[in-house]
């Protein structure tokens, strides 16, 4: 709660800023004709909008050692320059000389600034770490490349192209085609196999479509036997078979 009860709670004024649904409708009305929320709101709202325009991509950089300093100035705390502050000591107020009572010091002119630096850093925080949540949910997966070949032009065709077959963390096989032309017959389409080198037997793994494709590989496929990559031009006569009409080809190599 905070120390004046005429305002709302910092916290609540953080999660509005975050864009949160939150607080009551008295709550909300007070924020609207409150001219002190009001203001907190949309400074809490800016510090918002600057952790978010950061990007999720982008490196953090540690503050200089003077920026702790000017916190803990404006937050009346004591301690080591550039370094946090030990918790402060009790404080024993001096007993008037006059009739022994302790004076009272108000707090009110320091507790709203305070509130408003832990709500904005709490704020930034909550930015800052569903930023690091994306990250980790849609950082690329790592992959290692295991062989490559360059594909190079069969009679009757000038396409060259490459390949390469990568290995996920998930020890998952995926064979990436890569062609200088896109191009394909309007009564046809493209078809990437795997041969052995002596074309005695050979394994389709999926139509190309467009320049580049991405082909997963059955986990029992054995490169070593199935080496060579070769995308050819096929018809729509429903053959499954290799047409003969080879496009590219060329060896993988590890």
């Amino acid at each position: 709660m905070p120390f004046d009860e005429s305002h709302v709670d910092d916290d609540l004024l953080a999660l509005l800023a975050l864009g949160e649904t939150a607080g009551t409708t008295a709550d909300l009305a007070h924020v609207e004709e409150c001219e002190r929320c009001a203001d907190e709101l949309a400074s809490l709202t800016d510090v918002v909008g600057l952790a978010r325009s950061g990007g999720a991509d982008i490196a953090l950089v540690a503050p200089a050692p003077q920026v702790w300093d000017r916190v803990a100035a404006e937050l009346g705390l004591a301690g080591a320059a550039g370094s946090p502050v030990a918790s402060p000591a009790p404080v024993t107020p001096a007993l008037s000389s006059e009739d022994g009572v302790a004076p009272v010091v108000s707090l009110d002119s320091r507790r709203p600034r305070a509130g408003r630096w832990i709500a904005a850093a709490a704020a930034v925080g909550l930015v800052l770490g569903g930023g690091a949540t994306w990250w980790v949910a849609n950082r690329p997966d790592p992959v290692t490349v295991i062989a490559s070949a360059v594909l190079e032009p069969l009679p009757g065709w000038d396409a060259t192209g490459s390949a390469v077959v990568e290995t996920l963390s998930d020890g998952s096989r995926v064979l990436v085609v890569d062609l200088d032309q896109s191009e394909s017959s309007e009564d046809g389409f493209r078809e990437v196999w795997l041969l052995k080198p002596d074309v005695s037997g050979l394994v389709s793994v999926g139509t190309l479509a467009g320049a580049s494709g991405r082909f997963d590989l059955p986990a029992g496929l054995d490169l070593d036997q199935f080496s060579v990559v070769d995308v050819s031009e096929e018809q729509f006569d429903g053959d499954p078979a290799h047409s003969g009409d080879s496009i590219v080809r060329g060896p993988l190599e590890a």
